[in-house]
């Protein structure tokens, strides 16, 4: 056998092993994830939000919500907030140095007023310049500040915030009305270890939006969107439900997350240096606390919902992954040092590892794998089982992980109740594979690159259609 024979053939059995630990790693996450969502069904059943409704235990939230030229849709965006079911929570909207009308729609809107405020930040921010309070609704304040990008303006809301939580969201995300109740469950059950929450986001195209509230759950019309819900489902059912249940979480999304303000503010608040400023978060806090040998937990929670909008094109579809792993690339890069470190625990050992080699990695390794092998296998240099092994490896076991977690969904959440809705998806789980896997894989590639040239990151943001109103037409 020839020296290119060899490589050829080392290579290809490199690649088909590298897929047997990948999905050897989701096989486990997947049945942790079950374990943690058969869990939460027990405990939905015998506890109700009623209960967090009248409990005096119920910590104080201040809901951060970050706007930025959000002119249009802001009233409507605080509205809804206002409308969540919570004993105990205000709202705090920081306008970023926005050039619109954002701050002056809120001004009228809720009557608002500027007040005497002595702005002594725990985290640095861009320079402050007033905050206002409503005369009708005393919940509500609006912090106007210089422009500082997400993270500072997040880390502006956590400073005027005088409460227990922080709950940080988009403006343009919509919250289920119990989604407050629900996420802080946790902390009541566990006061002492709990330092964050996150629920799971879902995609909004298509449902009926009513009053700021999801009021009719729909598939959506185009079809990179249906292919997200899978990915999302996959995302936070499968994979964060699982992490969650070793306290090896990584990510809690930046669409919709609660954290106890004194951690938070004790880190040092969200870092503005970097494209993934959630996930760097959670991973600094976990970094902390084992430090400094702290009990802590940091828990997922699959039932209170965010719901977001998922880009329809490509054009939007490719800048929201290359920023994604972008982010990714940096974290990992930052906090390299925990990687296999046992001071961190599973975090260390486990979850950065995974992370590396199976989120940032997974990519390069699977388009190269699929050029390769198929092409090997023409020239002659490997025979057709082998082919056939690593395409189920590579993309059917992809297609089966979509199933699960639909089963999951199904089984826990039941938030698609249309039989067609659900074989939809299903179908879904193999046209995902012809095509926008690899572009979404060729997308992550570049985001890697483009992090390892560390090319000026700028944040992109998506092109928004809106959400559909009640008179909207069938999405499915």
């Amino acid at each position: 056998m020839t020296t290119v024979e060899w490589v050829v053939l080392a290579f290809n059995a490199f690649v088909l092993g590298y897929f047997v630990v990948l999905n050897g790693s989701y096989l486990i996450l997947l049945y942790a994830a079950g374990r943690e969502l058969f869990t939460f069904m027990h405990r939905a059943r015998i506890e109700s939000t009623d209960e967090i409704m009248r409990s005096p235990l119920a910590p104080s939230i201040a809901v951060v919500s970050p706007a930025w030229n959000e002119s249009a849709g802001i009233v409507d965006s605080v509205r809804s907030l206002l409308a969540l079911e919570y004993p105990n929570f205000e709202v705090v909207v920081v306008n970023d140095g926005s050039s619109d009308d954002t701050l002056q729609r809120l001004v009228d809107a809720f009557d608002m007023e500027p007040v005497e405020y002595a702005y002594a930040p725990d985290v640095a921010t861009a320079a402050f310049q007033a905050l206002y309070r409503s005369r009708t609704e005393r919940r509500i304040s609006v912090v106007d500040k210089a422009n500082g990008g997400k993270a500072d303006a997040i880390n502006a809301g956590i400073n005027v915030a005088d409460t227990e939580l922080v709950c940080v969201i988009d403006a343009d995300s919509v919250l289920d009305t119990d989604a407050l109740a629900k996420s802080a469950r946790p902390f009541i059950d566990d006061p002492e270890r709990m330092v964050a929450v996150g629920g799971i986001v879902r995609i909004v195209n298509g449902s009926i939006v009513e009053r700021g509230h999801v009021s009719e759950v729909r598939l959506p019309r185009a079809h990179l969107a249906r292919i997200q819900v899978l990915e999302y489902l996959r995302a936070f059912l499968a994979g964060r439900s699982g992490w969650s249940r070793v306290n090896g979480l990584l990510i809690i999304s930046g669409a919709f997350g609660i954290f106890r303000r004194d951690i938070v503010a004790e880190v040092g608040g969200f870092d503005t240096h970097t494209l993934g400023e959630d996930m760097e978060l959670v991973v600094r806090i976990h970094r902390h606390m084992r430090r400094e040998r702290r009990p802590y937990r940091i828990g997922f929670v699959p039932d209170p919902v965010c719901w977001t909008e998922a880009p329809e094109d490509l054009k939007n579809l490719r800048s929201q992954r290359i920023r994604w792993h972008r982010g990714l690339t940096d974290v990992l890069f930052r906090h390299r040092s925990m990687a296999l470190n046992p001071r961190y625990g599973v975090v260390g050992m486990f979850a950065i590892p995974h992370f590396v080699l199976f989120e940032l990695l997974a990519p390069v390794v699977e388009l190269s794998g699929l050029v390769l092998v198929p092409v090997s296998w023409s020239l002659g240099y490997v025979n057709w089982v082998f082919v056939l092994a690593f395409m189920s490896m590579a993309l059917l076991f992809g297609i089966f992980l979509s199933i699960a977690a639909l089963a999951l969904e199904e089984m826990a959440l039941r938030r698609y109740p249309s039989v067609r809705q659900l074989l939809t998806l299903v179908v879904y789980a193999f046209v995902e594979n012809l095509g926008y896997r690899q572009l979404t894989a060729w997308c992550r590639i570049r985001g890697l690159l483009k992090e390892l040239r560390r090319a000026d990151a700028v944040w992109e943001s998506l092109d928004r259609k809106g959400f559909t109103q009640a008179t909207g037409s069938e999405a499915d």
